[in-house]
């Protein structure tokens, strides 16, 4: 019987079903929705139930037109959110890691959220609907970093679930435009050599950071809301004689982001 081992080597990826509990999903889930719930709360004036799927993800698209700086950083919370962090560090995770060979694994990059749909995207961008591209360009971390993704809800083709080339993840770093966040890649690819993946919630894809793969078409209504894990592995040769390298820069704003916030009365009533 082949091991996850085994097959990740040869494939660059492995699909694992029912990996994690669908209560851990939906909580993650769920976390997301409620602090998308309070925004939406005071743009629309009114609260929106989070458990009804349409009605919700209709008012992020209102969100997203009436303030998008707001949804921006909306956005960006929610990547801070407790459960998806517990779950990025969990002793679930670790072992699984280090089952596929990561001996000592790291985090590569903060955990992230994702929320892909042709409705939340401004002036015809296709950030919602990556290229083929190699997630270790913009990482370069160890030779084996690793990525654990997975959706939140139930997707295949029509939602846009992941397409991977099996067995790209030995061809190397291969030619790319760096211009963007992902680095598309310009090499010639074939679109028959991609495989398209399928998930129930608590299925995960554990895949190389070399491994060729985009995302697909999400021709439906409703968001394609997904988690990203980025692990290297601190045991790895060259990523110990290279010093660690961290090609992920997390800075501050220069300036404040809230003119004249706080006044010293806000801080008084707060504390008092």
């Amino acid at each position: 019987m082949t091991t996850h081992k085994e097959e990740f080597n040869k494939n660059g990826y492995v699909l694992l079903r029912n990996f994690l509990d669908q209560e851990t999903v939906a909580e993650i889930y769920r976390e997301a929705r409620e602090i998308f719930a309070t925004q939406i709360k005071r743009v629309a004036g009114q609260p929106v139930d989070i458990e009804d799927r349409d009605a919700f993800e209709a008012a992020m698209f209102d969100f997203f037109e009436k303030d998008f700086d707001a949804f921006v950083n909306t956005g960006k919370t929610v990547q801070h959110s407790f459960s998806l962090h517990r779950l990025a560090v969990s002793k679930q995770i670790e072992a699984i890691l280090k089952e596929i060979g990561i001996e000592k694994p790291v985090i590569g990059a903060r955990p992230a959220m994702q929320f892909n749909s042709r409705f939340l995207s401004k002036d015809g961008s296709k950030h919602w609907k990556l290229d083929a591209h190699q997630d270790w360009r913009t990482g370069q971390g160890s030779l084996d970093s690793t990525v654990i993704w997975f959706p939140m809800v139930e997707a295949g083709a029509e939602i846009g679930a992941l397409q991977v080339i099996p067995g790209s993840h030995k061809s190397g770093l291969l030619e790319a435009n760096t211009s963007g966040y992902q680095g598309g890649i310009t090499a010639t690819l074939k679109e028959e050599d991609f495989v398209q993946t399928e998930f129930r919630a608590g299925d995960v894809l554990i895949f190389s950071a070399f491994l060729v793969h985009q995302s697909g078409n999400n021709v439906t209504r409703n968001i394609r809301w997904s988690v990203q894990l980025r692990y290297n592995n601190l045991a790895e040769p060259t990523f110990i004689e290279r010093g660690y390298p961290m090609a992920y820069i997390y800075k501050p704003e220069p300036d404040l982001v809230t003119p004249n916030f706080p006044t010293p009365q806000q801080l008084k009533d707060l504390y008092r």
